[in-house]
């Protein structure tokens, strides 16, 4: 269940005008790229809308072969570049469970997000985990353990399969 205080609410489990939170983020990467000198190229983009066609997290062989039907080439090389890209400017995250990529809900923030995947829809919803990330970190100091990366996923249902869609 999303707290509503929270910063970002957990846009794909909940009913929202999809095509303004596509704009936002589209908008947003394009700052970001810009202000940091990088260019957001037409494969990038296109990559970046492709991820957040629906909240769902995709592999780089189905990115590229959308890619591709859209006449940007069939080699594996021009999705790995483009979503390589993507995850440096922070604006795409990668799933390890799922070995796939997720558009970034709130790019351009410092932020410790947790993925929750659905099972059953492949929804992947990006919800703040600041305190597990923050837990995490003073357990590991605990033992004299320094965290350089850390990814929080956790597999289940979606409100809508799990039946509880309110």
């Amino acid at each position: 269940m999303n707290r509503r205080d929270d910063p970002a609410p957990v846009l794909a489990f909940e009913d929202h005008d999809h095509t303004h939170c596509t704009g936002d983020i589209l908008t947003r990467a394009e700052k970001i790229s810009a202000e940091r000198g990088a260019r957001l190229t037409p494969v990038r983009r296109r990559t970046l809308e492709i991820l957040l066609e629906s909240h769902r997290a995709m592999g780089a062989y189905e990115v590229l072969e959308r890619l591709a039907g859209d006449g940007f080439g069939n080699q594996p090389p021009v999705a790995y570049r483009a979503l390589e890209f993507l995850v440096e400017q922070g604006l795409v995250h990668r799933i390890r469970r799922l070995n796939a990529f997720a558009a970034c809900m709130t790019p351009g923030e410092a932020h410790s997000p947790a993925f929750f995947i659905c099972k059953s829809c492949d929804t992947v919803a990006e919800a703040p985990a600041g305190a597990v990330r923050n837990a995490m970190e003073r357990a590991a100091a605990e033992i004299g353990f320094v965290v350089e990366r850390m990814n929080i996923e956790a597999l289940g249902l979606c409100p809508a399969c799990s039946g509880d869609a309110s």
